[in-house]
């Protein structure tokens, strides 16, 4: 894996303190662990960041001393590191917002029992939910984090190129996965982005099906879903294959949510709507007939998670902007038949989109050997 761009962690706060004023804010508790991340480039398993008028503080346990000091003095962050025990962080959270006279907080990340535990312990300071501060900051990404996102597609391409003939012997679904996910930590992922999916047959009519041990046979529709994780970032791809030809039913299925998918993917663009997106792809699968058989939406963005803003979706609202990462996934299931999904990781331009994911789309495996 080629070295990878810099990001401008340390830029992240600063753009997140001129959020503050229009959420009627004097300060911020970050407390969902991608957001940490994202403006720290802390990676450890517990952590609250605090993002003031004038400073950044990382509250974290003793078990990440060392690690914090070192992630975040590599990106650039400057911010004041504080090591708590769990029982002492409530106090020391409580130090630290004592001046403050209006607190935000993560209405998505923030449980019931803790805002009841803050507003005891913030004693005098008003605590004021908000929504999607940070997640509107990591809409856009930066080339920085688009080139990892295509470092993780890239690595899922080359792992399904060298796994796909092991359908030819007719595996069960979880050893094909469990191939599948080797591979791609062997290229360089740090791990998979999600559970992935592989589903042959009428299997492939649930569209979160889990490996199982059922083997893999001839003439078959095989969905097969993955992602794995490169520095943090996510990549996703759908591929729906067959050993053999699978029938003329199943391929006609198959040409109707491939024409789907490229629709919505020549609809991607910059100030295209979220809905409209999802419409070019729904009215293919419309037109064939199947419409009550694409039962979720076109696509979700990519980034530090695997789903996160903006959705693409009949009832999405908001329009695409340039460098926003999303996927184009249609899928039609056919209940004791089986299903087909494809579905590319793609980058908003002014232009249109640049695909990250690359794996050809052909239906037959011996199709994409010859």
């Amino acid at each position: 894996m080629s070295l990878l761009p810099p990001m401008d962690v340390g830029a992240r706060p600063v753009r997140l303190r001129g959020e503050l004023e229009r959420a009627a804010c004097d300060a911020l508790l970050v407390t969902r662990l991608p957001n940490v991340r994202y403006l720290t480039g802390f990676t450890g398993s517990a952590g609250n960041v605090l993002v003031t008028a004038d400073a950044v503080v990382l509250l974290t346990d003793g078990r990440y001393d060392t690690q914090a000091h070192e992630q975040v003095e590599a990106a650039g962050v400057g911010a004041d590191i504080v090591i708590a025990s769990h029982a002492e962080q409530p106090a020391r959270l409580s130090e630290l917002v004592a001046s403050i006279g209006r607190l935000g907080l993560e209405a998505h990340g923030v449980s019931w029992a803790q805002q009841r535990a803050w507003a005891t312990a913030f004693d005098g300071v008003e605590l004021v939910p908000t929504q999607d501060l940070v997640e509107g900051l990591r809409l856009v990404k930066e080339p920085g984090e688009v080139a990892r996102i295509g470092a993780a597609c890239s690595i899922a391409d080359d792992a399904l190129a060298t796994t796909l003939p092991m359908l030819a012997d007719g595996p069960t679904e979880r050893e094909f996965a469990l191939a599948l996910e080797v591979a791609m930590r062997e290229r360089g992922a740090s791990g998979t982005s999600f559970d992935t999916i592989v589903a042959s047959g009428p299997n492939g009519a649930l569209p979160h099906a889990r490996p199982s041990d059922r083997n893999i046979e001839p003439g078959e529709l095989v969905v097969i879903d993955f992602g794995c994780l490169v520095d943090g970032y996510c990549s996703d791809m759908t591929r729906t294959v067959s050993v053999g030809a699978p029938g003329a039913e199943a391929r006609r299925l198959w040409d109707v949510v491939r024409a789907s998918q490229q629709a919505g993917r020549d609809a991607v663009g910059a100030g295209v709507a979220c809905a409209d997106v999802d419409r070019a792809s729904r009215d293919v699968i419309d037109a064939a007939g199947w419409r009550d058989e694409f039962s979720h939406g076109t696509g979700h963005g990519v980034g530090l998670e695997i789903h996160e803003s903006p959705r693409v979706a009949k009832a999405a609202g908001g329009t695409l902007e340039a460098g926003v990462v999303v996927t184009v996934e249609p899928g039609v299931y056919l209940p004791g038949v089986g299903g087909v999904r494809l579905e590319d990781t793609v980058v908003v331009t002014d232009e249109g989109c640049d695909a990250l994911t690359s794996f050809p789309k052909h239906l037959s495996i011996e199709s994409m050997a010859a």
